[in-house]
């Protein structure tokens, strides 16, 4: 007696996938995709709430931002972690390099919302040269190479962020990501 499933209910399993697959890919709609081009006016959600959704989304990411430097950047040099010698100094320098890459990202999508409401873009448009500036610090974490001067740099964007969100009605709080998700 065979133990496996008949080839009838695969066959028929099989079918009923392509089937649901299939009418849910002919369900979308394709005008806005066959013209490359999408209607502003055609979506369900006000300016105002464009605007709302960007504060909370700029809230959000500035948060991770920050968490993620507190956490893995900041709180570690500090405590000494970083130093040559130090016992544990080559997973905290990694550590702070995947932070740094995970922060510069969040930053960089927080600044991105920012330019959706027009008091944060504001507030957040002379802080987009010091988050570029970021970019290359990641790197030099997970080398060791200055890590004084990439630790400070990053705690010091992470709060001009913070202050010009605040100044623009958008309080950011630090929101720590696990290892696991800066990529650890």
């Amino acid at each position: 007696m065979p133990t496996g499933i008949p080839l009838r209910r695969t066959i028929v399993a099989l079918l009923l996938a392509v089937t649901f697959f299939t009418a849910t890919a002919c369900g979308k709609s394709t005008d806005s995709m066959s013209t490359g081009s999408s209607d502003p006016s055609a979506s369900p959600t006000s300016t105002v709430e464009k605007q709302k959704l960007a504060k909370t989304r700029f809230v959000a990411n500035a948060g991770l931002a920050a968490g993620a430097t507190y956490q893995w950047i900041v709180k570690p040099y500090k405590a000494g972690k970083f130093k040559k010698g130090t016992s544990g100094r080559t997973f905290a320098l990694v550590k702070a390099g995947l932070a740094g890459t995970f922060a510069y990202n969040r930053l960089k999508a927080a600044a991105g919302n920012a330019k959706a409401d027009p008091t944060l873009s504001k507030a957040v448009a002379p802080l987009t040269a010091g988050i570029d500036a970021l970019k290359d610090l990641p790197s030099k974490l997970r080398k060791g190479d200055s890590t004084d001067q990439a630790a400070n740099s990053f705690d010091d964007v992470i709060n001009k962020v913070k202050e010009a969100g605040k100044s623009a009605g958008a309080d950011v709080t630090n929101n720590v990501p696990s290892l696991k998700d800066i990529g650890g």
